[in-house]
């Protein structure tokens, strides 16, 4: 009987050529987010480490696991009751002596309030006349160390612009404040979430970076660089031709109320699910009866708190921007006294209070001062349809 032939190496190159084969598929693996780590960490346009890191992380499709890790932390870390350390207040930069024109409505302080509560400290000015003014309140009886900074702005002496991020959302540049505008600059503030999570839409400059959506909240700024807050495509047009729109999310503030439900956030019409709970960085953006502009931030807040400091501030209708400690910001800037550097609404905002005077990944609010003699006219052709 012949033998019967072997096949010498075959069982062995086998499983070598297997192991090679999954070897390859690991480092692929691996290579495709490292890369794109990589790419994160390094893309222009400021933003921290830790910003870089989740979002690299939700644009890898882990926002789910994102927003449980958020909750889980947010909720579990309550503000103390107890009475605001000095550090977590602004100290006087301004003065509070009262200034010629308009100022806002005067807020009552909590019970037992730490000293200028309330009180309203003037900021920059054009004319003799006051164009900003900021304070502080205590939205939460049952958190009383919790801290909102307030900021009102004369939308008859200062006009505002939206400018793009150079990611979110990508548009016409630049991204930082012009040059051209710094001598004028009155304060920056935050822009809304990340276009993927604000369930709205952006308007700039003639160009749609996002398509706009029925029902959102909307800072609608107009060709004078006048802001309304409205329902887009429900309330009333601002009155101008639109430059600008940014939305985010549903209202909050609606008519000097807090909208219902807010605890609950019914389809994630406020962000991700049990978001509204966190204990947290928020801000809001609103106007008042006389269509001033206000804005208002605090670390500790809920999104039920934030409606109440809103509220407590004067606005009337109102929406929630940017939340959580690298996003909020906002500093004012005196044009009227050269040399005096930018300020923070709150000294526990973070990050440095030079944001925005370079390029920016997110996009973020500017208002300067009106050149003199160019105070908006109440009659005004109508604003495109939303």
């Amino acid at each position: 009987m012949a033998a019967v032939p072997t096949l010498t190496g075959s069982p062995r190159r086998r499983p070598r050529r297997r192991l090679r084969i999954a070897l390859i598929l690991v480092v692929a693996l691996l290579a495709y987010p490292a890369g794109s780590y990589v790419r994160a960490l390094t893309y222009p346009g400021d933003a921290s480490f830790a910003v870089r890191t989740v979002d690299w992380l939700r644009d890898l499709g882990l926002g789910g696991v994102v927003n449980t890790v958020e909750n889980w932390w947010y909720t579990r870390h309550p503000p103390a009751n107890a009475m605001p350390r000095s550090s977590d207040l602004p100290a006087p930069a301004g003065s509070r002596v009262a200034a010629a024109g308009p100022r806002p409505a005067p807020l009552r302080p909590s019970p037992g309030a730490p000293a200028g509560e309330g009180v309203w400290v003037a900021g920059a000015r054009a004319g003799g006349q006051t164009a900003e003014y900021t304070t502080f309140i205590q939205p939460d009886p049952r958190h009383a160390s919790v801290v909102a900074g307030v900021a009102w702005l004369d939308q008859n002496l200062v006009r505002t612009q939206l400018f793009a991020g150079t990611k979110d959302p990508q548009g016409p540049g630049p991204n930082a404040v012009p040059a051209a505008l710094r001598d004028s600059l009155v304060a920056v503030f935050n822009s809304g979430f990340k276009m993927k999570d604000s369930r709205g839409g952006v308007y700039l400059d003639g160009a749609t970076l996002a398509p706009l959506r029925a029902g959102k909240a909307s800072a609608v700024i107009d060709d004078s660089g006048r802001v309304a807050i409205v329902q887009w495509g429900h309330d009333p047009s601002p009155g101008r031709q639109v430059a600008a729109v940014r939305q985010n999310l549903d209202l909050v503030v609606d008519h000097g109320s807090p909208v219902p439900a807010l605890d609950r956030n019914p389809a994630g019409a406020w962000g991700s699910a049990s978001n509204q709970y966190q204990y947290t960085w928020r801000s809001g953006l609103g106007t008042d009866r006389d269509g001033n502009l206000i804005y208002v931030a605090g670390n500790g807040l809920t999104l039920t708190t934030l409606a109440a400091a809103m509220t407590q501030a004067g606005i009337q209708q109102g929406m929630e921007l940017d939340i959580h400690s690298p996003m909020v910001t906002f500093d004012s800037y005196r044009p009227d006294l050269p040399g005096h550097g930018p300020v923070k609404l709150l000294p526990g905002i973070p990050g440095a209070a030079d944001r925005y005077l370079q390029p920016d990944q997110r996009d973020f609010f500017a208002t300067t001062l009106r050149p003199p003699g160019s105070l908006p006219a109440n009659a005004s052709r109508a604003a495109p349809s939303g």
